[in-house]
């Protein structure tokens, strides 16, 4: 039998309560706190990251629409200024074509005015030629020429020459063929004789005239002077 000492009845010794734990779990529970903090770190990093992606993804974005819009306004204007174009080449083949057209037509025109100063445009003919006349002035045919206007080589072709004392510079005295012309655009020349003045009446007009201003002037001088002097 067994006896027990006085004093330390059933007493056990006082043993930390993590003593009794593994190493492993002691580095499990030391290392908790830091595992906390961890994920809250990583978390606002990874939301920066984020935010900085973002931003690029935005300014590459940004930087694409703006090329494309510039894209487009270059094929916008090129658009215009190709319409502008066909337009242009449109109108400028359209008044070929009727210049070509009213070219032809221009000794029926010819025809239709010695008919006319020869008294010879009557009855049906005449209606056939007013016709016509009509319907090329709507397709903006106008003739142009006359007796009396002074001779300009852009739109007359002088194939008579003379001299005349009733003239002052190159008059156009005749009209051999009228001249026509759509817009300002000249199909033909008015052909037309011309007159000059004489070769000596220019010189005897100015002649004329000095000799009547020292007319004037030496009788100015004689008002001046008290009349005449006495021989």
């Amino acid at each position: 039998m067994t006896e027990e000492t006085p004093g330390f009845d059933n007493e056990k010794p006082d043993v930390p309560a993590d003593a009794s734990a593994s190493p492993d779990e002691a580095a499990a529970q030391a290392a908790g706190p830091a595992d906390e903090a961890g994920p809250a770190a990583g978390a606002g990093d990874s939301k920066e990251l984020q935010e900085v992606a973002l931003t690029a993804q935005l300014d590459q974005a940004r930087t694409a629409l703006g090329e494309r819009t510039q894209d487009l306004q270059r094929l916008q204007a090129e658009f215009a200024n190709y319409r502008r174009r066909v337009e242009r080449d449109r109108i400028a083949v359209k008044e070929i074509a009727v210049a070509n057209l009213l070219t032809e037509l221009l000794p029926v025109l010819d025809d239709i005015g010695r008919a006319r100063d020869h008294g010879e445009l009557v009855g049906g003919f005449k209606s056939v030629a007013e016709s016509l006349e009509t319907v090329v002035a709507k397709m903006g045919l106008h003739q142009f020429g006359k007796e009396g206007e002074p001779f300009d080589p852009t739109v007359h072709e002088a194939l008579m020459h003379a001299y005349s004392p009733d003239v002052s510079e190159t008059t156009c005295v005749q009209i051999l063929q009228p001249g026509y012309r759509i817009g300002e655009r000249t199909i033909r020349p008015a052909r037309v004789g011309v007159a000059e003045p004489q070769p000596g009446s220019a010189q005897s007009a100015s002649d004329t005239e000095a000799q009547a201003g020292q007319g004037d002037e030496k009788a100015a001088t004689d008002e001046e002077n008290g009349g005449p002097e006495q021989g």
